[in-house]
């Protein structure tokens, strides 16, 4: 079912984080028959974070088909989603997190366990699903609890029928990825709602997949500041779609 595969990851700031993840990628592309390509979106890093990305794709160009989008400017991981989405060129595109929450070996899961039909436009890899393996710090668990009864709270429910919005793992058919992206407004961590709003308005299919999930440290969220601003987006987002 898949046979080329662009797997895009936004990053800010991330230099403790890229030299393992980079690991990875080289044994994932090594190991994996599907062809890839890996798309690195700094999103205005002030790091070394460009600088490692440089130098690992001068040293791995032939064995690793791996392409960067830098800007100066910090704009939020939607935006930086969107860029690297809009230059994929492969017929699925993968979005996934820097810190591998979900590891890259879940899309092979997918594949071995026949979860991808030709039929179903959008996968959102679920933390909440059954199947899912969880290892996450109880604050997170609460506030994502929190998140999603705001989220149900103010947004119809016929437009957002995923009950893990949050995931960083996702998959998209290339082509309705684009058309997605390229009218997404939302530059911050709230886009993953407005790809949904979207995607149900077009009325793409959207399937969640069961995901194994482990908190990885680091992350840029602060969980009481940017959730005030994720609940205060949702309700623009409310007004904008006039949901």
């Amino acid at each position: 079912m898949i046979k080329s595969l662009s797997i895009v990851f936004p990053l800010f700031n991330e230099e403790k984080r890229l030299l393992k993840l980079l690991r990875e990628i080289k044994k994932f592309s090594f190991k994996n028959k599907l062809n890839l390509e890996f798309i690195f979106v700094d999103d205005g890093s002030t790091d070394s974070s460009l600088k490692l990305l440089q130098n690992f794709k001068k040293t791995n160009q032939r064995k690793v088909k791996f392409n960067i989008i830098s800007y100066k400017r910090n704009k939020g991981k939607g935006y930086a989603l969107k860029k690297g989405v809009l230059k994929a060129r492969n017929k699925w595109i993968l979005t996934i997190d820097v810190d591998l929450s979900v590891k890259l070996s879940q899309i092979n899961q997918w594949i071995k366990k026949k979860y991808i039909k030709q039929k179903i436009d959008i996968y959102f890899g679920s933390r909440l699903l059954k199947n899912s393996k969880l290892d996450a710090r109880k604050h997170r668990i609460f506030m994502g609890k929190i998140f999603n009864f705001v989220l149900n709270l103010l947004i119809n429910k016929k437009f957002i029928k995923i009950n893990d919005t949050q995931c960083g793992f996702k998959l998209y058919k290339s082509r309705l990825a684009k058309n997605i992206f390229i009218n997404m407004k939302e530059n911050g961590y709230i886009h993953d709602v407005e790809v949904l709003i979207i995607s149900n308005k077009k009325k793409y299919t959207i399937k969640e997949l069961p995901v194994n999930w482990v908190h990885v440290d680091g992350s840029k969220i602060n969980i009481f500041r940017d959730s005030f601003k994720m609940f205060i987006d949702i309700f623009k987002l409310k007004l904008r779609y006039n949901l």
